[in-house]
């Protein structure tokens, strides 16, 4: 007969990390990054060690240093990475489908850390949890240095959702996954909980990363889409995600930008769905005619983040018949992580890229 091994409550594993590990910490507007050494860690039950591979830039990121967001500090920014699994806790962890993860596993990550057990989580809102934690934008300390992207390693704590992604793909591909791919694809997949997209008319507004990741999974369930942008040259690239123009009222309208939710409102046809995923800012109040969307039937919803689900669909696209569509063009620059100030420039002026990489010994 076998013996049962009983860990105590809190049980940890302490892994050493040579060379130390490092972290780019932001300690408030105005202030270049800080850089620190991270020579160890301590891994719960469930907790997974990453080494990042590259990060990207989100425009929340840039949002946060503008001082348009608020964020403790000190912080270590970011949430959109791929990276390779170098260390577990004692009790192993595993990935969304159920399965063990194995060091050397090619990962993405949730950006939220969910407990499973409160009444959001139950019913279906992990990214709601009554006890949310989310990488890049929780202060360092408590739960150690290594809590956000833009750092050589990032220590995934029990109750991240994690997905393996395929080799073949590229970095620039799979980093935008655990936010813009993985949102686009959670506000696809509300609007198709009201109609099938197959042959329905779908605007987007605004063609940042997450609008073209809509547009490109939205033709692929068979819509005819139409991107709006005021950027002529992000409108000529939506062509290439599957964007051309509409010949009727639109069934679906995805607002993506933030700052078109008016137009949004007063575009869609009668019985439509407005899917709201761009207002994650503070913004102007937007005038709310409830008579009209009565009377014409429409139903307004908001997307924030996603699911563990809704992340290993978005891989899966990816993987799959995404390969159609130049996410990998998204990336136009890639930067050393110390060189993460002037990435955050770069990636806040006009014209940038849709994502700027940062990359560890780059």
């Amino acid at each position: 007969m076998g013996t049962l091994l009983i860990r105590p409550p809190g049980h940890r594993r302490d892994v050493a990390l040579r060379p130390s590990a490092t972290a780019m910490v932001w300690i408030g507007e105005g202030h270049p990054h800080e850089t620190i050494a991270v020579p160890g860690v301590s891994l719960a039950d469930g907790d997974v060690l990453v080494a990042v591979e590259m990060s990207t830039i989100c425009g929340s990121d840039v949002h946060t240093v503008q001082g348009r967001r608020t964020a403790p500090v000190p912080l270590v920014l970011g949430h959109e990475s791929v990276g390779r699994v170098i260390a577990t806790g004692d009790a192993g962890a595993c990935a969304v489908d159920g399965s063990p993860l194995r060091i050397g596993d090619r990962v993405v990550w949730s950006v939220t850390i969910s407990c499973r057990a409160c009444d959001r989580c139950l019913h279906g809102m992990p990214q709601k949890c009554r006890t949310l934690g989310k990488y890049g934008h929780d202060r360092v300390g408590a739960h150690g240095d290594l809590t956000g992207a833009f750092g050589s390693h990032v220590q995934l704590r029990e109750g991240t959702a994690i997905v393996r992604v395929p080799e073949a793909l590229p970095a620039a591909v799979l980093a935008p996954a655990s936010c813009a791919t993985a949102t686009a694809w959670a506000a696809v997949a509300r609007a198709a909980r009201d109609r099938d997209l197959d042959g329905a008319a779908v605007r987007i507004h605004g063609a940042g990363l997450v609008g073209l990741s809509a547009a490109a999974i939205a033709a692929e369930q068979g819509a005819t889409v139409e991107v709006l942008d005021p950027d002529r040259e992000r409108r000529a690239l939506a062509a290439r995600f599957g964007a051309g123009a509409l010949d009727r009222d639109p069934d679906v309208v995805i607002e993506a930008s933030g700052h078109a939710v008016g137009d949004a409102l007063a575009g869609v046809a009668v019985g439509g769905t407005v899917v709201l995923v761009g207002s994650v800012f503070p913004a102007d109040p937007v005038p709310f005619d409830a008579e009209s969307i009565v009377r014409r039937l429409v139903t307004v919803t908001g997307v924030h983040n996603y699911t563990g689900a809704e992340l290993a669909e978005a891989v899966a696209f990816l993987s799959g018949r995404g390969r159609a569509y130049p996410f990998a063009d998204a990336v136009g620059s890639v930067r050393s992580l110390l060189d993460i100030d002037a990435a955050l420039v770069e990636a806040a002026a006009p014209g940038a890229p849709l994502r700027v990489g940062l990359v560890p010994g780059h």
